[in-house]
């Protein structure tokens, strides 16, 4: 059966690994919080409520998407189109297709960022492949305008974060929310994680001093994957309530690669 995204495709290895898939979605909170249209969440009231739950529910849906055959992954980008369309309706009015635009262009690069932090910097084939993967999600979701190219995203990506950015009313209480869902050590740790992820126009609106403490202990948390500590480590800066979705982030090697 033919896969949604090749076997021998970085981004089954981008999305394997469950410590990445954290970061990407660590870098992708900080920047959504700033989106002119993430009130969109709060009408529906379940990212505020539980972002954690929230975070997971994507990730699934997303890794689902990733490594799924084909015409199973197709259905599913189908079906969240006609997700967000219930809302829509609910609400009386649409979201904007810039919104959804917006939400893809971080998942292309948080996808990559978060991969470079922690494995090594991809090459322009590897990062055309990234985009191409997600180009082929905002399609199948009918979205329009979507750049043809990587080298086309990469002046889209720069519009993006200069015109549908906004520190809000919204972006306050979200934060507030991670450090309320989370608690000040392990907010503390997410804050420093996106740092060194964002780009400099997020860092700008959200106030963030230029450089993470994370910094020197990305080596070192580096090296801990060989002896297996890294599972430890996430096992104590996320919620033990999380166990399952935290061991599950992880995809067996085997299931990579077929």
């Amino acid at each position: 059966m033919q896969p949604f995204v090749e076997y021998d495709s970085i981004v089954r290895k981008i999305w394997g690994k469950g410590d990445t898939v954290l970061f990407v979605f660590a870098g992708a909170a900080a920047e959504f919080a700033l989106n002119k249209a993430v009130d969109w969440l709060y009408f529906t009231g379940r990212l505020p409520s539980d972002p954690l739950g929230r975070l997971f529910s994507t990730v699934t849906y997303a890794k689902h998407i990733v490594f799924a055959p084909k015409e199973e992954a197709e259905k599913a980008i189908l079906n969240l189109r006609k997700i967000h369309g219930a809302v829509e309706e609910s609400r009386g009015t649409s979201i904007p297709d810039w919104a959804y635009r917006d939400v893809l262009f971080m998942l292309i690069y948080y996808s990559i960022a978060s991969y470079e932090l922690l494995e090594k910097p991809l090459s322009y084939k590897e990062k055309e492949e990234v985009y191409d993967v997600f180009y082929r999600v905002g399609n199948g979701m009918s979205l329009k305008e979507l750049p043809k190219t990587y080298n086309e995203w990469l002046i889209a990506r720069q519009q993006h974060l200069e015109e549908d950015l906004t520190n809000s009313d919204y972006t306050l209480d979200l934060f507030k929310q991670y450090k309320k869902h989370l608690g000040n050590f392990r907010y503390n740790i997410l804050i420093e994680g996106q740092k060194l992820l964002v780009p400099d126009r997020v860092k700008e609106l959200l106030d963030f001093k230029p450089n993470s403490l994370l910094k020197p202990i990305v080596p070192m948390y580096k090296l801990s994957r060989t002896f297996s500590f890294d599972k430890i480590i996430k096992s104590l800066i996320l919620p033990s309530k999380y166990k399952k979705q935290i061991k599950d982030l992880d995809v067996p090697t085997n299931f990579l690669n077929n």
